[in-house]
């Protein structure tokens, strides 16, 4: 499977810059999912990499092929760069066929008939759609149709696959389906595939490697598990996290600063402590403080049941903090409760959000660093 590499890749429109000197190289095979907010220049990235947009800057090739070279004025369009693409619109013909949709581009292709049923049957199959070839757009269900779409652009074997929000438009559990549908479809087919999403578990459930952007710039480009646990910086690791990460500004001089601070290194600014990662006992009721962890007094706000789990807001001073816990919360609304901290969980960042470091090891080595 051919390998993506982009080389400083710049758009404008006008004044703006939607996307802004990014380099990326998306390895063969790789599940490439494209995260970040609306407007931060993802979907403009997967359209120059399909040749929808011509780049104002920089160069893209695709299995060693220049596509696009701005210096040069080389660009190669869409229809030349034998890509599949899945948009959020399924686009479905509506007067042919679930067969006759697959057949379509192999149609284009000058496939013979024969090659054309067995490779409209096999598709079928392994999306396990065989049994509605005979029927219209019309006739399915938002997943269902889905799986056409994808099927009609596997069918002709791209090398590489590229999608722009393609489950958005189905119900939760249809789009927890459809993601363990393309997990299978990835290792079945061997393509490289570049998934452009908003939802951050979307991306952390499907991706191979999980490339950040943000205002046009990439931000990080890691597996999923890094992105979690090792943010290159604070809008990483605010983005990544349901509930997010709890910020807690050092300048505020609450408890939680206090306490904290002497464990930090140089320069820390602001920690982020996740809300699973925080422990919470009735005062008095826990036993001494473990090694590498720190207590801290606050008053819980409220409590949300969640299902399986309780979400708790407390106040600690000047800070709010979100508890996510698998256990009962041991206080009630406007009773103080202890908040335990393990130093090993704890962000450092510094005063422009860079990440300082994660974790008690790697705390201290930044705090003797030269």
């Amino acid at each position: 499977m051919p390998e993506i590499v982009l080389e400083d890749i710049s758009m404008r429109f006008g004044a703006d810059r939607a996307v802004d000197g990014l380099s990326l190289g998306v390895p063969d095979g790789a599940f490439m999912c494209l995260l970040g907010p609306s407007g931060c220049g993802k979907t403009t990235t997967l359209r120059m990499i399909a040749g929808l947009e011509e780049p104002t800057g920089g160069r893209i090739s695709i299995g060693g092929t220049v596509l696009s070279d701005a210096a040069r004025g080389t660009f190669v369009p869409a229809e030349r760069r034998g890509l599949g693409l899945v948009f959020q619109s399924y686009a479905l013909w509506p007067h042919l066929t679930v067969a006759q949709n697959v057949e379509f581009g192999l149609k284009l292709r000058k496939i013979d008939r024969a090659a054309r049923r067995g490779r409209i049957a096999e598709v079928l199959d392994v999306l396990g759609i065989g049994g509605l070839a005979a029927r219209y757009p019309s006739q399915l269900s938002g997943g269902q149709q889905q799986r056409v779409a994808l099927a009609r652009t596997l069918a002709v074997n791209p090398g590489v696959l590229l999608m722009d929000e393609p489950l958005s438009n189905l119900d939760a559990r249809l789009r927890l389906e459809m993601r363990a549908e393309l997990l299978r479809l990835h290792s079945a087919f061997g393509v490289t595939i570049v998934f452009v999403t908003h939802d951050q578990w979307e991306a952390m459930s499907l991706a191979s490697t999980i490339a950040v952007m943000r205002d046009g710039t990439l931000q990080q480009v890691a597996p999923p598990e890094d992105i979690y646990d090792r943010p290159a910086n604070r809008f990483v690791a605010e983005f990544i996290g349901a509930p997010p990460i709890n910020i807690i500004e050092l300048g505020g001089g609450g408890a939680l600063a206090v306490t904290l601070g002497p464990h930090l290194p140089p320069g820390t600014a602001s920690v982020g402590l996740r809300p699973e990662s925080l422990m919470l006992s009735a005062p008095g009721t826990a036993p001494a403080t473990p090694t590498g962890h720190v207590m801290v007094r606050t008053q819980l706000d409220s409590v949300l049941p969640t299902g399986g789990a309780w979400l708790a807001e407390l106040r600690c001073g000047p800070d709010n903090l979100i508890v996510d816990t698998r256990n009962r919360v041991p206080a009630q609304p406007g009773e103080p409760v202890d908040l335990l901290i393990s130093l090993a969980t704890v962000h450092a960042f510094a005063s422009d959000g860079t990440s300082l470091g994660q974790g008690t090891a790697t705390l201290r080595r930044a705090a003797n660093a030269p």
